[in-house]
């Protein structure tokens, strides 16, 4: 039994007997008896008014308390009081890889800890238009915090009126109250970096064939690094985002004419999983004949064989980063745009090309 769960007696259960976890009948007066503090201590914690007002650790218990009864708020009765319905949108291009429900779930857990709602709007992809949540959003909504992927609904999202967050975005956006971006430069940077340094200077970038911020910056980040490596050669190659995308880009990068690329850098690990299939229908060895690169660090990175030389970017603190910046908005305090650092993750993907006098490279090594 946890420390916060109610054991037979304890003043945590409910009138009747009803077991804690009744969430329905749970009320702020309960989860102040059950946390030892008062209601109206209950009251700033939940509705994130506590700072200099309630200590960080009982507010944490409040916290915990809260979430362990199953305690939920009149939010009809709230909204009419305050004026703020606390619930966000978050709007994501599709969730088709596992980066965007990272995101997702960081907000939430976040917006949870504050008692607020986090409704997820993925942009369709390949469904045809769905219906637009924008028309109601400034009545049901408080905020928005977007990926600048998402373009399609961003013109509809700016004309809704609702202070506005931007995720992996142009940090100088003047409609967003905030920015909110992972190191993509860095990360870029690392990775050509990493190559470079293996001895490649024939490179392929198969990149993303989205018009985006996010693959723009990748783009002139690798640029500005080859650019002063002598003897090295960059090429581009659009891909659209997918594993048979990804196979169709490396194969055109790998049979055009010319010296052979000795590594495909690619704009993300599922364009990477596809080149890695065109390689091996070439007859061709990862990472003896051809280093392959991706960028997330998906689960899908160390899936595949050998496991993939990536970026990993911190996807549920990003996600924290847009909750925490939109509720900054929301309160009139300053928001400084911040930037969350990436990592490179170096695996078996990636050693020394094959025209190297030290390559040794071996299977998976």
């Amino acid at each position: 039994m946890t420390s916060h769960e109610a054991a037979p007696g304890d003043p945590r259960q409910l009138p009747g007997g009803a077991p804690a976890r009744a969430a329905a009948r749970v009320t702020s007066r309960d989860v102040a008896r059950a946390a030892g503090v008062s209601q109206a201590a209950v009251s700033l914690v939940l509705g994130d008014k506590w700072r200099g007002r309630v200590s960080p650790g009982k507010a944490e218990v409040v916290r915990t308390v809260a979430r362990e009864l199953g305690y939920r708020p009149n939010l009809a009765a709230r909204s009419l009081r305050t004026g703020r319905t606390r619930t966000a949108l978050l709007v994501v291009p599709a969730l088709t890889t596992e980066f965007f429900a990272r995101v997702y779930t960081g907000a939430a857990r976040l917006a949870a800890d504050h008692d607020f709602g986090v409704v997820l709007y993925p942009s369709p992809e390949g469904t045809g238009v769905a219906p637009s949540p924008f028309d109601s959003a400034s009545a049901a909504l408080d905020g928005v915090i977007a990926s600048s992927m998402a373009a399609d609904a961003l013109a509809a999202l700016r004309g809704a009126g609702l202070p506005l967050v931007m995720l992996d975005s142009d940090p100088d956006d003047p409609t967003a109250a905030a920015a909110v971006n992972l190191d993509i430069a860095d990360g870029a940077r690392q990775l050509a970096t990493h190559l470079t340094g293996l001895g490649h200077r024939r490179i392929t970038h198969l990149a993303a064939d989205v018009e985006s911020w996010t693959f723009a910056v990748r783009a002139r980040a690798l640029a500005d690094v080859l650019a002063d490596v002598p003897g090295a050669v960059l090429r581009r190659q659009p891909s659209a985002l997918g594993v048979d995308a990804g196979r169709r880009a490396a194969h055109a990068a790998l049979t055009a004419p010319g010296p052979r690329p000795t590594a495909l850098l690619c704009d993300d690990d599922i364009i990477a999983a596809g080149a890695c299939k065109a390689a091996r229908r070439l007859g061709l060895r990862i990472p003896q004949d051809v280093s392959v690169t991706g960028f997330d660090d998906l689960a899908l990175a160390v899936a595949v064989e050998p496991e993939l030389t990536t970026v990993r970017l911190p996807a549920e603190e990003f996600g924290e980063a847009g909750m925490r910046a939109l509720m900054a908005v929301l309160d009139g305090a300053p928001v400084e745009a911040a930037t969350l650092p990436v990592a490179l993750v170096p695996r078996g993907s990636t050693a020394p090309p094959p025209d190297a006098g030290h390559n040794a490279a071996r299977p998976g090594g």
